[in-house]
């Protein structure tokens, strides 16, 4: 068994990072990359990593 993932070792496109996906849509990356979206293993939504930016959009929304 090896401890170096499918991708790495098949030479494979992708991203060790998690994918934080924001309340406007927007995506980043907890490294460095800049892979597509869907080269990711690991998504999170933006208020798990501490971010507050859906919480003001809901709030404006409902003004």
């Amino acid at each position: 068994m090896s401890d170096v993932c499918r991708e790495c070792r098949e030479d494979l496109e992708h991203c060790h990072g998690t994918l934080v996906h924001h309340a406007s849509f927007y995506v980043e990356c907890t490294e460095d990359c800049a892979t597509p979206e869907g080269l990711h293993s690991f998504s999170v939504d933006c208020e798990a990593v501490g971010c507050t930016c859906a919480v003001v959009i809901v709030e404006s929304a409902a003004s």
